[in-house]
C-alpha cells in the first residue's frame, strides 16, 4: 500500500476498534473478576474463531472445485504465477453461478479460497480476469478475510455489553428486554460504522495491490466498468454477507453508503487509472 493518507485512516480506525476490543475484555474481568482472566481472553478469542469457521463454510457451500483442464487451465496457472509473486501458497479455486458477474477470496495464507462466478469468466478477457485474480489473492496476502471477521466479532461483543449494562440497572421489567434489544443495536451498529470503513479501505489497497503485480491498474478498471455494467438490471443469487466479500458490491441509498463494503466503483477506477 502505497497510499499514506489511506495507512493514517486504517491505523485510526484499527486503533478505535481494538479500544472497543479491550473495552468488551474490561467488562468481563469487571464482571467475572480478574481471576476469570482466561475465560475472558478464551472467549474474546473462540467467537471470531467460530465466525471464521462458519463464514468460510457458508460462503464456499454452493461452489465447486475449479477444473485444471480445458477452459480454466489459464486461469489456474495465471493464480499460480501471481501466487508465487505475491509469496502465498496457491489458494484452491472455485467456480459458482452468482447471477452477476463477480468474484470473492474467503480463508487465509495457507487455506485461501477464490471463487470466480461462470458470468465473470464469460464476461471478462485475460488480462482483465488477471486483475480480478490478483486483486482477490491481495485480500487472502494482507488477511482481510480475519480483520472483518475480528471487526464483526468486536461489533457483537460490544453489543451484548451494551446490553448487560442497561440490564445491570434497577427496576427492569420485560420491557426493559426489548429497550435493551435497542440499545444493543444501536452499539453494534455503531461499530460496524468502524468496521465497514475498514473494509472499504481494504478494497483500495487490494486494488492497488493488484496494480503493482500485474504491472497496470487498466486491466482491473475495465474489469470493474464491465462488472459493473454486467451487474445492472441481474439479480445477484448470493446473501448479503457474501456479497461483502466480492470485488463488487452495489450500494444505493445514503444508508446503504455509511454501511457499504466498497468505496464507489468509480473512484476505484479512477485512483486504478491515476
Amino acid at each position: 500500500m502505497t497510499d499514506f493518507g489511506l495507512k493514517v485512516r486504517m491505523a485510526i480506525v484499527g486503533s478505535i476498534l481494538f479500544a472497543f476490543y479491550m473495552l468488551v475484555g474490561a467488562f468481563g474481568l469487571a464482571m467475572f473478576g480478574f481471576g476469570a482472566w482466561p475465560l475472558v481472553a478464551l472467549g474474546l478469542l473462540v467467537l471470531p474463531a467460530i465466525q471464521y469457521k462458519i463464514g468460510t463454510w457458508s460462503a464456499t457451500r454452493r461452489a465447486e472445485p475449479m477444473p485444471e483442464d480445458g477452459q480454466y487451465q489459464d486461469i489456474h496457472r495465471m493464480t499460480e504465477s501471481l501466487s508465487q509473486d505475491m509469496g502465498i501458497d496457491k489458494p484452491k479455486l472455485m467456480v459458482m453461478e452468482m447471477g452477476v458477474p463477480n468474484a470473492f477470496a474467503t480463508g487465509r495464507k495457507g487455506k485461501g479460497y477464490v471463487v470466480v462466478s461462470t458470468e465473470l469468466i464469460r464476461l471478462l478477457q485475460r488480462d482483465e480476469l488477471e486483475g480480478v485474480i490478483a486483486h482477490e489473492l491481495a485480500h487472502i496476502k494482507n488477511r482481510d478475510v480475519i480483520t472483518m471477521v475480528l471487526g464483526q466479532s468486536i461489533g457483537m461483543m460490544v453489543g451484548w455489553v451494551a446490553y448487560m449494562v442497561y440490564m445491570m440497572g434497577d427496576d427492569r421489567n420485560i420491557g426493559s428486554i426489548f429497550v435493551g434489544m435497542i440499545i444493543s443495536n444501536l452499539a453494534q451498529m455503531l461499530v460496524m460504522v468502524f468496521v465497514l470503513a475498514i473494509s472499504r479501505y481494504r478494497e483500495f489497497v487490494a486494488d492497488d495491490d493488484a496494480r503493482q503485480y500485474i504491472g497496470s491498474g487498466d486491466p482491473l478498471a475495465r474489469a470493474l466498468e464491465k462488472i459493473s455494467k454486467g451487474s445492472q438490471g441481474r439479480e445477484s443469487q448470493l446473501d448479503d454477507s457474501v456479497s461483502a466479500l466480492c470485488i463488487f458490491n452495489a450500494d444505493r441509498s445514503l444508508l446503504q453508503k455509511l454501511f457499504a463494503t466498497h468505496p464507489p466503483t468509480e473512484k476505484r477506477i479512477e485512483k486504478l487509472r491515476r
